[in-house]
């Protein structure tokens, strides 16, 4: 029994466990307000599902806490087939329900989002071949740009190529350009690439996206798309209403008006679960969530700042990229400010494979912290 517990002393004292508890906490937040979210359903499978996602998520952050991380990296040919594998699998199998997005993998009553499996393998193949050419190649010569470039290009062509979803492909772009800017990249390189995404824009704008989402993108900055907001602005405007009527304090859970009624916003437990914790918490729960998720991202680039090698940095700071710009993008959409392309609030949005993808994620970001390696494992160098 001795070695067990002090396993475990040794493991609470390595791995990162305040990261570990504030995505708890922000986790168990989120099933309370989903169970409130979805009740006027009448189905708590809703509420299961994402039980069973955070019990799957806290043993891949264990999970990944203790396997060396520099390890998985070097497994990238695996990893590099898996990624493209799991997008392909969209063709075949790809499921649309009701987000309009052929995004999903469908069996036996469960729902797999690839994507979001893909994004975590993404961010370790990025860091694993960002942190070599940077140390022992030239990161800023054409042919290393090149080759970093491409990958990012295949996945972000794959996304919305299959499943049409603008706004995960929009994560993969974030997470790119902020590995590539704290990787030291030369700043020309950055000009010329907003000069072609200058040239790229028109051209997806005219040619790749739908109209439904040249609209959404429009809505909150024209207002002469959907003026009745009977269409497109019906539920940002729903979402706007659910927090005004939340005032300091809420009116309560399971209290909702907005909230519980079947009427006002489909996505009250998903993409606009904001909308919700508003109306029922009111202005101090919208702050809470938002201060727990900032604690989150700074502290995975505080672990980034004092990783002991280039790989770990880039991980810990893609993985903030990631979290960054779904919390901006999600809470925008519930006020109005940003395009509603259906981006998920960390931790808080149902779903199975966000959740536990988060954990897998945050895993990876205590494992940098986790290091010194094992003994057995010292023949693995940094990168």
């Amino acid at each position: 029994m001795k070695p067990k517990l002090s396993d475990l002393r040794a493991f609470l004292s390595r791995a990162d466990t305040l990261l570990f508890a504030l995505c708890l906490t922000a986790s168990v937040l989120g099933v309370i307000i989903i169970s409130s979210a979805t009740r006027s359903y009448n189905n708590a499978t809703y509420v299961y599902v994402q039980i069973a996602a955070l019990l799957i998520g806290i043993a891949l952050y264990v999970l990944f806490t203790v396997i060396d991380t520099d390890i998985i990296a070097d497994q990238w040919p695996l990893l590099l087939v898996a990624e493209v594998g799991l997008l392909l699998l969209l063709i075949p199998f790809g499921s649309e329900g009701d987000t309009g997005n052929r995004s999903w993998i469908r069996f036996l009553g469960i729902g797999i989002q690839p994507s979001e499996i893909v994004k975590v393998i993404y961010i370790v193949l990025s860091a694993k071949h960002i942190s070599f050419l940077r140390d022992y190649r030239n990161l800023s010569s054409p042919l290393s740009v090149f080759q970093i470039a491409a990958h990012f290009g295949v996945l972000f062509v794959l996304i919305l190529g299959i499943s049409s979803d603008l706004g995960n492909a929009l994560i993969f772009f974030f997470i790119f350009l902020i590995m590539m800017f704290v990787s030291g990249l030369r700043l020309y390189w950055f000009v010329f690439g907003g000069a072609g995404v200058a040239v790229m824009v028109p051209l997806a704008w005219n040619h790749v996206l739908s109209s439904r989402q040249k609209e959404r993108i429009l809505a909150p900055y024209d207002p002469t798309i959907d003026p009745q907001g009977y269409g497109v602005n019906w539920e940002p405007n729903q979402a706007k209403l659910a927090l005004s009527a939340g005032r300091l304090t809420g009116q309560g859970l399971y209290h909702g008006t907005q909230t519980q009624s079947n009427e006002s916003i489909d996505s009250k437990h998903a993409d606009y679960i904001f909308a919700a914790i508003g109306e029922e918490w009111g202005m101090v729960g919208c702050v809470l969530v938002i201060l727990l998720l900032t604690a989150i991202i700074l502290r995975c680039v505080y672990v980034g700042i004092h990783s002991r090698s280039t790989f770990g940095m880039l991980v810990c700071f893609g993985v903030a990229a990631a979290f960054s710009f779904q919390t901006f993008v999600n809470i925008g959409m519930c006020l109005g400010l940003t395009p509603v392309i259906g981006v998920a609030l960390p931790f808080f949005s149902y779903g199975g494979s966000s959740l536990f993808t988060s954990f897998a994620a945050m895993g990876l970001v205590s494992g940098i912290r986790y290091k010194p390696k094992p003994s057995q494992y010292t023949s693995f160098a940094d990168y």
